[in-house]
């Protein structure tokens, strides 16, 4: 929340941007939310069947996270809606708590209910301020994780895109039926046309005419084929005619035993919802000169899955595609989104059967479409040439979502984040330093193999914290810069990189001080930060460690090294096994 200047009183965001609402804009987001509209009815009806619900739920959705965002949301474009990423991670969640008749009354409640959770947590996340959260979730384990998710949307689709249906569960059994299927002859061709020549359509007038709104001309060019060719009566099964207004406030009735897999499908679904929410705020603010308020966000975000499962409705998350369409269109405010809703609610009331000759097969082309668009390849390709690790990591997300499936996939890739995190700091870059002619400071000796040297000092950097998973492996390190002839003085430590030293890791210091000292070799500190000095004081560590052995740059300890010893810098031919400390892993 935020005050409003003009009255002193606290006003949800949105709705602040609309108390402060210029009249120039009006017909701006008046015809923006007309161009809106003719995405969000197919898109809507689409996704909400690729989450396994009846078609019309997407358009209660639509409608009530429109206006719930134009009231709390912070920025004055962004679009919520359903969204063909969440889709298959409803299904995964809702579709194995109901019969395998598919009650299709249930699996809207179950759906209810998990928006209702969704904005719950987004809602706590956003009171919290834990918008970090969002950051779970690394980039290349995005794109593998929407890569797999990709493939996922598009097997799962060809079925219907071919104008039958499968009951197989999982990516290789639902391709395994989907083969089978046509090896038994199942296809329509009538279907096959319409998918087919839809997602060719789509395609062409997005890569050649962007300004053309490509859903609304297939879905138009659909219908009318509908008539002409009478492809009801070609075995090409059709939308039919949605139910007429608009549903009652309603609290989804749930059993007992379903909260713990809704609970964690909500959870899932909460962090790519806002993954995406503040990746899409950061990318259309930055245009606009807006700044993203991340946790106005995620509690704008939550009020809108919270609206949606009070009417029948599923999680929703931003929609980069429509907002795209907005700006392009001339969107100014979220009133753009509430003149869609509006007419959304006009056409359920008046014209319900309006999308009654849509074919199936041209609903899956929009999703197909939009799977693509999920897909990175570019990106894949990208880190396979810049870093092999992170390629490895994508690649491993994708894995975790095309053969374990949706859900399990996004706790993969959230897992993979924070292992590979824990990685850099586990095996952080180490190495020896040395003295460059002309270049001012210590230099890493592997990209200066002819840096000078003191002899008898060993100037040491490790480029991370000291804690307890790292601890032993720094003091077997800085052990075997020692076993070298002439045994060196002083091991110098460049601290600079230390940010912190755990309890563990003082321990292993006073042990390793304590081994060098047996050896008549002194461990010294240049450069260490003033919070980890304070930490290692207060660990007793100046007991065993000569307060005299903390310098404050490296500079000052190499003069005081060589003041005491009177060594000359001198260039050493090649570097001794072991002195220059092990290269880290790939990546």
């Amino acid at each position: 929340m935020r005050g409003d200047d003009s009255t002193g009183r606290f006003v949800p965001p949105g709705l602040g941007t609309l108390l402060a609402y210029r009249r120039e804009w009006l017909v701006k987001d008046v015809v923006a939310g007309i161009v809106l509209t003719t995405l969000l009815v197919p898109q809507g009806m689409a996704y909400a069947e690729l989450a396994g619900l009846p078609a019309i739920t997407g358009l209660y959705t639509s409608v009530l996270c429109l206006l719930a965002y134009a009231v709390f949301g912070p920025s004055r474009i962004l679009v919520l809606g359903p969204d063909s990423s969440l889709g298959p991670m409803i299904a995964a969640t809702v579709l194995p708590l109901i019969a395998s008749g598919g009650d299709s009354g249930r699996a809207v409640a179950l759906a209810s209910m998990l928006s209702l959770m969704v904005g719950a947590i987004t809602v706590l996340a956003g009171v919290c301020r834990l918008g970090f959260i969002a950051d779970l979730i690394s980039k290349p384990t995005m794109i593998g994780y929407m890569n797999g998710l990709a493939l996922t949307i598009l097997i799962g689709q060809l079925p219907k895109l071919f104008g039958f249906k499968t009951d197989a569960d999982g990516l290789v059994a639902e391709f395994d039926a989907f083969v089978r299927g046509l090896a038994d002859g199942k296809a329509v061709p009538a279907a096959v046309a319409v998918g087919c020549t839809g997602i060719v359509l789509i395609l062409v007038l997005q890569r050649w005419l962007p300004k053309v709104p490509a859903v609304l001309v297939m879905v138009v060019l659909a219908i009318g084929a509908t008539s002409v060719f009478d492809l009801g009566r070609h075995g090409v099964s059709l939308v039919g005619e949605l139910p007429r207004g608009f549903p009652p406030f309603t609290l989804p009735h749930v059993r007992l035993d379903d909260l713990g897999p809704l609970t964690a499908g909500a959870l899932g679904i909460a962090l790519v919802s806002l993954a995406d929410t503040i990746s899409n705020a950061s990318a259309f603010a930055s245009r606009s000169g807006q700044q993203v308020r991340g946790n106005e966000e995620m509690t704008a975000i939550g009020a809108a899955n919270l609206a949606a499962g009070l009417f029948q409705g599923f999680p929703v998350s931003t929609s980069g595609s429509r907002t795209a369409v907005a700006e392009r269109a001339g969107a100014r405010s979220q009133l753009t989104g509430v003149v869609g809703a509006g007419l959304i609610i006009l056409m359920l009331v008046l014209l319900p059967g309006l999308f009654r000759n849509l074919p199936q097969p041209a609903l899956a082309a929009v999703v197909i479409t939009a799977s693509l668009s999920l897909a990175d390849l570019a990106g894949t390709a990208r880190l396979w040439k810049q870093r092999r690790a992170e390629f490895l990591l994508s690649v491993s997300a994708f894995l975790g979502v095309a053969l374990l499936g949706v859900l399990p996939g996004i706790a993969i890739a959230v897992g993979l984040s924070i292992l590979n995190v824990f990685r850099r700091a586990w095996w952080p870059y180490n190495t020896m330093l040395g003295r460059v002619p002309g270049l001012p400071g210590y230099h890493d000796i592997r990209s200066y193999p002819d840096a000078e040297q003191l002899p008898g000092l060993v100037i040491h950097r490790f480029d991370g914290p000291l804690f307890f998973a790292n601890a032993k492996a720094f003091r077997n390190e800085l052990m075997r810069l020692t076993r070298v002839e002439p045994r060196p003085r002083w091991v110098l430590l460049a601290a600079e990189p230390i940010t912190d030293v755990d309890t563990t890791a003082a321990d292993e210091l006073e042990e390793l001080d304590e081994a060098l000292n047996e050896q008549g070799i002194s461990l010294v500190f240049a450069e260490l930060k003033d919070p980890v000095r304070r930490k290692i004081e207060r660990y007793e560590l100046t007991r065993t460690i000569d307060p005299g052995h903390f310098f404050p740059t490296v500079e000052a300890a190499v003069a005081a090294y060589r003041e005491r010893t009177g060594a000359e810098w001198t260039t050493v031919a090649g570097v001794p096994a072991g002195a220059a400390g092990e290269q880290p892993p790939p990546g």
